[in-house]
């Protein structure tokens, strides 16, 4: 059985490879600031073995207002603006 929520699944891809060091610390980081957040209760970088270009975030919120105010958040704005990935895919399921 699922626990209710809204769920996200992200795969990203670094835009620059050179760069895939700085972007895997920029989204440690993104992630341990974002599971504090209300409603958030996983915010969970995966890394590719042999790809350090490709990642994938698993988030669950406890709806789609507490995803949709992440993106307030001031570390969420700075990550962003950074320019680091671009977003492949993006899955988003609400099991209520």
């Amino acid at each position: 059985m699922f626990t209710p929520g809204y769920f996200v699944t992200a795969e990203l891809k670094v835009k620059d490879p050179s760069r895939a060091a700085i972007a895997r610390t920029e989204l440690m980081s993104l992630c341990e600031k974002s599971i504090h957040e209300q409603g958030c209760t996983l915010f969970k970088l995966h890394e590719f073995k042999g790809q350090p270009e490709r990642f994938m975030l698993w988030e669950r919120f406890d709806d789609e207002a507490a995803f949709k105010s992440h993106f307030e958040e001031i570390y969420t704005k700075a990550y962003i603006a950074k320019d680091l990935t671009d977003v492949v895919k993006i899955y988003q399921t609400n099991l209520a």
